[in-house]
């Protein structure tokens, strides 16, 4: 059992819902997301992850097409 299963809050600065999927800090990148604390991963709500899926929708875009 996860941390998101045990209901871990948002690591956005600011927001205090429960997180529904995590990422690495590095995957966080150029989002513009501001994130408190400090570790290897990010715990994401609904709606901060859906922002960070439209802000790095290109680089991942853009990613995939160098295969």
């Amino acid at each position: 059992m996860g941390k998101v299963d045990k209901g871990v809050p948002c690591s956005v600065s600011g927001c205090s819902n429960k997180a529904l999927r995590s990422i690495s800090r590095s995957e966080l990148g150029g989002s513009g997301l501001s994130v408190g604390g400090d570790g290897r991963r990010v715990y994401l709500c609904h709606d901060h992850y859906k922002e960070w899926k439209k802000a790095t929708r290109k680089s991942k875009d853009l990613e995939r097409s160098r295969w």
